[in-house]
């Protein structure tokens, strides 16, 4: 009985396991030809997004809701910034998505309604979810709450949501390491020189490997993990770097075409003070998160 409570450490350190066994490989390969797993793994994202709304709101209509959030709880404001660095996740598509159109007349209106459509579902799943279950029993993982007999009756319905993580990384994982595998080969490339076999078939994937592998076996706190990952690495890459690229971008390019060009496509947001309003954001996503840790550390 006294070791019970280490059964579900164990059962995550066999996941991670057989985790990198299975798709840590793919790392030392090239993955191309991905548009279909994509397309699949969007599918999935779309169920089970639309299966865990409805469940909720099906549980709170029968009268089982089991949560009763306060109107406003200042104390999760601190790891409310690490959290919004991640939803600033639905962006990254954008680029791939705007360069392939050629009419872009109402490339503006389209995007909008994108982010409108990706805000509802952020409401919808968030509000069902803190009326659905307590706040104290309420899990990281969001899926495994309808893990649960009493929450999901349908066996099917629910191994498809505890598995669901697990589906979604197994599709992606490949893809993400491939491409930071080849920006360790873009970083450290010299002009005219290449790179031996063995740096190029085993050092750059495991050092590529190797990071997300110690960190899923030294955590499964995933609080703690969105919020460093989002406010340190997350800020950089999503709000530090775009803000001066697209500063020095739009000098460069008043340089280039002349003080007097206007772009019929340029955005809403073109101002110099939205590029400091994003760097300032960006210090304060740092700034509470890292008050966050340091508090909460001091409580234990």
């Amino acid at each position: 009985m006294q070791l019970a409570p280490r059964e579900p450490l164990l059962a995550q350190v066999h996941i991670a396991a057989v985790f990198t066994l299975l798709l840590g490989p793919f790392t030392f390969f090239d993955v191309q030809k991905t548009k279909y797993l994509q397309i699949l793994t969007s599918l999935m994202r779309w169920v089970a997004f639309a299966i865990m709304i409805v469940l909720a709101l099906v549980r709170i209509g029968h009268g089982h809701r089991q949560g009763h959030p306060p109107l406003a709880d200042l104390s999760g404001v601190r790891n409310l910034f690490g959290v919004c660095v991640y939803s600033f996740m639905c962006q990254h598509s954008l680029p791939s998505l705007v360069t392939p159109v050629s009419s872009k007349r109402h490339l503006t209106c389209l995007v909008f309604l994108d982010y409108v459509l990706i805000l509802a579902f952020y409401g919808l799943l968030c509000f069902t979810a803190i009326f659905c279950f307590r706040g104290d029993s309420l899990m990281d993982m969001y899926t495994l709450n309808f893990a649960r007999c009493d929450v999901v009756s349908v066996a099917a319905v629910r191994f498809f949501l505890g598995l669901f993580p697990v589906f979604t990384i197994s599709t992606n994982f490949p893809i993400i390491a491939v491409t930071l595998r080849n920006n360790w080969k873009t970083l450290f490339h010299r002009e005219g020189g290449t790179y031996p076999w063995v740096v190029d078939r085993v050092v750059f994937p495991i050092i590529t490997l190797l990071p997300p592998v110690l960190v899923a076996f030294c955590t499964h706190d995933l609080e703690s993990l969105v919020g460093i990952t989002g406010a340190y690495a997350g800020t950089g890459i999503q709000y530090v770097i775009p803000a001066f690229l697209v500063y020095h971008c739009r000098k460069d390019t008043q340089l280039t075409l002349g003080y007097g060009t206007i772009n019929k496509h340029r955005s809403p947001f073109r101002h110099t003070f939205w590029v400091g309003f994003v760097l300032f954001w960006a210090f304060s996503c740092f700034f509470f998160v890292t008050a966050n840790i340091v508090l909460s550390e001091s409580k234990v």
